[in-house]
């Protein structure tokens, strides 16, 4: 059997995740998808507040919407 992943927002305790932290971009593919929370391994909760947060950071500027 396979350990299952903790999340690591949960393990490091952080609740607000910023459109502007630079690790966001690890949570999307090379082609601008998000990453599902099967292949991360985050929380229901946090995944969330990802999804939110890297969409935000696409509206400011900050991450690409497609790259090509």
């Amino acid at each position: 059997m396979r350990r299952r992943k903790e999340c690591r927002f949960c393990a490091e305790k952080k609740n607000v995740i910023s459109p502007f932290d630079a690790h966001i971009g690890n949570y999307m593919t090379d082609k601008g998808k998000i990453l599902s929370r099967r292949t991360t391994g985050v929380c229901a909760r946090h995944q969330r507040k990802l999804t939110r947060a890297i969409k935000q950071a696409r509206n400011i500027g900050v991450l690409p919407y497609v790259t090509r």
